[in-house]
């Protein structure tokens, strides 16, 4: 009995890592994490714990929840790209009815924590946001331009307007901000991804910009989009949302990012093109953190 019940135990843990994987649990960590400084920023104070649990908890399932639908729907893209091939699905490890079952449930879950333990504006947002990712991205925008993480990254930026709702029930000035930086952020971080994976996106079938334009084309629209980047994140700063502090990290940050998009264009190397993905990752989380010990260390008058 002990064996049967250890190989049971053991099904149950691959199951569960399998349903976990699908939750791509690095990039809702990020959408997590600029969700709870949008919070954080949105008070004066500390924020009470129980709301501070419940919106992190009902924007993660939400958010797991949105991943697997999108892995549910692109595995057959999945099964031919080397990053993802080894993926649940694609692999077997779970059915297609099962992983529907399974972000249903656990988006149907998040969405009425959100809605009864936050508030109901949180929700609508999330729901949005779900949609916009899920369906309106996965499904129409992805396959049909090349412009897809241009349009579609409005969806990946929202967190922070979902934090900021949490704790004040409005969608501010300062949480739109917020959502410019994500939204200005996207572009170069993934297209420097598609750059050394353009043969696998060639394969899939998918319209990613290196693909249809080119990669010197790609390449300028990285450094385009860092410039822009690097003016949206002036705006805390400029507006008085943030201090000194912020505005002293950001530059060096931006100026690191900027020596990697200028390095991409002026002379490109898959090398080069995995650093920056890899940075751009960083970057993000270095900057949201600024904003975070700006705001506890350099006090501003209350916003939101």
């Amino acid at each position: 009995m002990s064996a049967v019940l250890a190989i049971r135990l053991q099904r149950i843990g691959i199951s569960f890592q399998s349903f976990f994987l699908m939750c791509k649990p690095r990039v809702t960590a990020l959408i997590v994490f600029t969700a709870m400084i949008g919070m954080f920023l949105a008070s004066p104070g500390m924020i009470p714990l129980d709301l501070l649990l419940n919106a992190t908890l009902g924007i993660a399932l939400a958010s797991g929840a949105a991943a697997a639908f999108n892995c549910l729907i692109e595995q057959k893209i999945d099964a031919v790209m080397a990053r993802t091939r080894a993926r649940p699905l694609p692999t077997g490890q779970v059915t297609s009815v099962q992983t529907a079952i399974f972000a249903t449930l656990v988006g149907a879950l998040g969405l009425a924590i959100l809605y009864y333990n936050v508030n109901p504006l949180t929700m609508w947002l999330t729901l949005a946001t779900f949609v916009g990712y899920a369906v309106i991205y996965t499904v129409f925008l992805k396959p049909a331009t090349p412009l897809n993480i241009v349009i579609g990254g409005a969806s990946g930026a929202m967190p922070p307007i979902l934090g900021w709702a949490a704790v004040n029930n409005v969608v501010s000035p300062e949480s739109l901000i917020l959502f410019l930086i994500i939204f200005a952020w996207t572009p170069p971080h993934f297209w420097a991804l598609a750059l050394y994976r353009r043969e696998e996106y060639a394969k899939s079938g998918l319209p990613m910009l290196p693909v249809t334009h080119g990669e010197k084309f790609t390449q300028l629209h990285i450094l385009l989009y860092t410039i822009i980047l690097v003016a949206v994140t002036l705006m805390p700063y400029g507006s008085g949302m943030s201090g000194w502090l912020y505005l002293a990290i950001s530059t060096v940050l931006n100026a690191i990012f900027m020596a990697y998009a200028i390095g991409l264009y002026r002379k490109y190397s898959d090398q080069l093109a995995r650093k920056t993905f890899k940075y751009s990752i960083l970057y993000l989380t270095l900057l949201f953190a600024a904003l975070l010990a700006d705001h506890y260390l350099i006090p501003t008058p209350a916003l939101g």
